[in-house]
């Protein structure tokens, strides 16, 4: 998991520059269609840098079950503080950002609530859990 992120991080150039132009020419057409003008590019990486890090926040409540899921927060938030004052000092063609740390940061907090979610769903009686799967 950590060599993918690694990867995706510290890559000399913008991970999303060979797709740039086609992601351009989908958000204008779905624009065009009625999607709204808010689901624009700065959205999209966004959500991408969110969901990038909900697998770091998910392993990492699984690993130390007794973390809570601000301590795994805090975790993503170092690395990606870290990955972001890597990108600064170190990849000229790469930006700094700190939107980048809060939604990192996000997708490891989303991971973790997921992750505590999951473990919780697995403890619970193993009749209620067979009475919720009943009910649908």
């Amino acid at each position: 998991m950590l060599i993918p992120l690694a990867l995706v991080a510290y890559w000399p150039s913008p991970v999303d520059q060979p797709i740039s132009g086609q992601l351009t020419a989908v958000l204008h057409f779905l624009h065009g269609h009625g999607i709204p003008g808010w689901f624009n590019y700065q959205f999209v990486e966004a959500v991408a840098n969110v969901v990038l890090f909900v697998p770091v926040g998910f392993v990492g409540a699984l690993s130390f079950s007794e973390q809570r899921w601000w301590q795994i927060g805090a975790f993503g938030l170092l690395i990606s503080g870290c990955i972001e004052l890597g990108q600064l000092l170190f990849l000229h063609d790469r930006f700094a950002s700190p939107s980048d740390i809060v939604t990192n940061t996000s997708g490891a907090i989303i991971g973790a609530l997921l992750a505590t979610l999951a473990v919780q769903t697995q403890k619970r009686p193993a009749a209620f859990r067979q009475r919720a799967s009943k009910k649908q």
